[in-house]
């Protein structure tokens, strides 16, 4: 399912896109593809966030995927220039490491660099839980200068 809203709330104009994506390496690039699309018909930036979606996408078909199950990427800009991006999956057991926390020492050198890319791009990101089993990992960029 594929949706695209343009409203009106509080006078404060929204435009979103959202679309579910098998959680495959397929469906990631797909992610990326979609919101660089989406982002360029609506006369924005998309270097920064075609990264963070591909990061974010990859995150969720490596970690976060359940046999059957597909994940959501859902982009929201709001009136002032804060773009939104938020991948959802169904594996809430399994969250990244908070903001800022850099891999465990020791830790596995192949996985754990993604989401130091996303807080490098993104003005915030974080996770959120539910409803059960899944989460979200979305990240902010202001595009406002």
């Amino acid at each position: 399912m594929t949706q695209e809203i343009t409203r009106t709330e509080h006078s404060v104009p929204t435009r979103q896109f959202t679309v579910l994506l098998s959680p495959t390496r397929r469906g990631a690039r797909l992610a990326r593809l979609l919101a660089t699309a989406h982002l360029s018909d609506w006369g924005l930036p998309t270097e920064s966030a075609a990264h963070v979606v591909a990061e974010l996408a990859a995150n969720a078909t490596v970690h976060g995927r359940v046999p059957g199950r597909d994940f959501r990427l859902r982009l929201a800009v709001r009136h002032g220039g804060l773009l939104r991006i938020e991948v959802t999956d169904t594996r809430s057991e399994r969250l990244p490491p908070a903001p800022g926390a850099s891999p465990a020492p020791g830790a596995d050198t192949e996985y754990g660099r993604g989401l130091l890319i996303v807080g490098a791009l993104a003005d915030r990101w974080g996770v959120i839980l539910g409803p059960v089993p899944a989460k979200t990992v979305w990240a902010e960029l202001d595009l406002a200068p």
